[in-house]
């Protein structure tokens, strides 16, 4: 979809804000018994941490082997709405264990259970992060992206 660097910046900047914002939400209310009005101000705690480190782990890394793994499977000729979903299934398997263990090590305090809570952080994330990006997340920046910058 963005066809030049400043679109990719742009695209990637809504993108991983929606998804870090929505996974911390979840995150939050896991921890804390429950979702609440007040996990909705909490989450931009993290966010000023969470967001910067997904965008340049999106932009600089794992787009491109993204875009590798998911033409393993597709192909050029393949209907754009397939290509898009192998890039997306992609990402959130790239991204999902990366961004929990990020967040294992900065919040979740493990000690010596560490592994087993990056394990179980991921596992917990995964399903959330899968449905959200391709159901909800993904649809909605590409919907708002198309109108901010509208093919000629």
């Amino acid at each position: 979809m963005p066809k030049t660097k400043f679109q990719n910046v742009i695209f990637t900047l809504m993108m991983a804000f929606l998804m870090v914002y929505v996974m911390i939400c979840y995150n939050i209310s896991l921890n804390i018994g429950g979702m609440s009005n007040q996990v909705f101000l909490m989450a931009f705690g993290e966010m000023k941490i969470m967001w910067p480190v997904a965008f340049v782990l999106e932009f600089f890394i794992v787009d491109n082997l993204a875009h590798v793994l998911a033409f393993r499977i597709v192909t050029p000729k393949d209907r754009p709405i397939v290509i898009t979903i192998a890039i997306s299934v992609m990402i959130i398997c790239i991204m999902c264990p990366i961004m929990s263990l990020i967040a294992t090590i900065l919040f979740k305090h493990a000690g010596s259970q560490f592994i087993a809570v990056w394990i179980q952080t991921t596992f917990m994330n995964f399903p959330v992060a899968f449905f959200w990006q391709l159901m909800y997340c993904g649809p909605l920046i590409r919907f708002i992206f198309t109108k901010m910058f509208p093919e000629k």
